[in-house]
């Protein structure tokens, strides 16, 4: 009896799930290309993942797909690109509701500047020490002992000295 309830479950469960998979297809396709793609451009804030909101999809559990959030996301994007505003507006209205997180990418401008550019600098440098440590290293592994033709010469009160306290002449 309780294997009939439990299965009677699962098959109801299941059947929900399906009638609402269609419905849920059509509300992910409903989103114009271009919201699609400035969806990627920033991050689902529903704090379950650190994914765009245009790629945000939960996976496991009772529920898989795209979350609330970014769905609600995408709608607002659609939004106003149809109502003709420009991807840099769109951006900007997210930044100011979300904060600066809210981005994939950190802007081009101001200390952010350094996220571009350091990535490439750094290795640059440690190339650039590394080529002038080895290329040192080298140079000082060709110095040989010096000879007698040219080595400095030694002053005469050494020399006296040396002979004086070794007592050879």
């Amino acid at each position: 009896m309780i294997r009939r309830a439990g299965i009677g479950a699962v098959l109801f469960v299941a059947a929900a799930f399906s009638a609402s998979a269609p419905a849920f297809a059509q509300q992910v396709a409903t989103h114009s290309p271009r919201a699609k793609e400035l969806g990627k451009r920033v991050k689902c804030m529903c704090g379950g993942c650190n994914d765009a909101a245009g790629s945000c999809y939960h996976s496991g559990g009772t529920f898989s797909g795209p979350c609330p959030m970014a769905l609600d996301m995408l709608k607002k994007i659609d939004e106003r690109v149809a109502n003709g505003e420009s991807d840099d507006a769109i951006l900007k209205a997210f930044v100011q509701e979300y904060g600066p997180t809210v981005l994939i990418e950190p802007p081009k401008s101001g200390f952010n500047l350094t996220a571009w550019i350091m990535p490439v600098l750094v290795p640059l440098i440690a190339l650039f020490a590394v080529w002038e440590a080895v290329r040192k290293w080298r140079h000082r592994g060709t110095e040989g002992p010096a000879t007698e033709t040219g080595a400095a010469p030694v002053p005469r009160e050494l020399l006296e000295r040396v002979q004086r306290e070794t007592g050879r002449e």
